[in-house]
């Protein structure tokens, strides 16, 4: 379980390719921290640590990872932002945050505006649970963020000038795909929704 709220941003190192898997090395300044077998969420995909170095840590991404998210579109030198689990005695900053990509989607705008970014996204909807509500959550490249403006299938966010710094936020141009994960409230309501109408 996640957050939302990004320590930094890490650096892909390199990509080894095993049939239909990719092994991602990684360095961040907490890799002396990490364990195999932690969790990570990178770019709000939860991730496990399968071997690391006093210098990088390698994840491995399966097929399944790759089609229905954006690290098919990695390589090396690319940001991506990085959040350890939430400690079950800390402060749950953002929103709950599973690490579970529900789908892409592609930024459209990009707007500065005194001082902060807004940013538009546009999305296929997959399911009646991939809803947004103004005012509510969305998980965007694992970034917890408040939803300022919801359309059918779009949405915008507004990003302040320390998540511009310190996520990959400040890379993401019209045309950049990013990884989104719904509310989990949202998709138990819909779901509930649903059932109880009989569809």
């Amino acid at each position: 379980m996640f957050s939302g709220i990004v320590e930094e941003t890490a650096t892909v190192v390199n990509i080894e390719k095993d049939r239909e898997n990719l092994h991602i090395t990684l360095s961040c300044s907490f890799v002396n921290e990490l364990s195999v077998d932690q969790s990570i969420s990178h770019d709000g995909v939860c991730l496990t640590v399968v071997k690391k170095t006093d210098k990088d840590y390698t994840v491995t991404a399966i097929l399944e990872t790759l089609q229905k998210t954006n690290l098919r579109y990695w390589k090396e030198g690319t940001k991506v932002n990085l959040e350890r689990s939430v400690k079950a005695d800390g402060r749950l900053d953002g929103h709950m945050v599973q690490g579970h990509i529900d789908l892409t989607a592609t930024c459209t705008g990009v707007k500065e505006v005194e001082g902060s970014w807004y940013y538009s996204i546009r999305y296929e909807p997959k399911s009646e649970e991939h809803i947004t509500v103004e005012k509510g959550s969305v998980s965007v490249n694992g970034v917890s963020l408040t939803v300022v403006d919801s359309g059918e299938k779009s949405f915008q966010v507004a990003i302040i000038p320390y998540t511009y710094e310190v996520t990959n936020f400040h890379n993401i141009k019209p045309g950049t795909v990013v990884n989104i994960e719904f509310d989990i409230i949202g998709k138990y309501i819909a779901r509930i929704l649903k059932k109880q109408s009989g569809k």
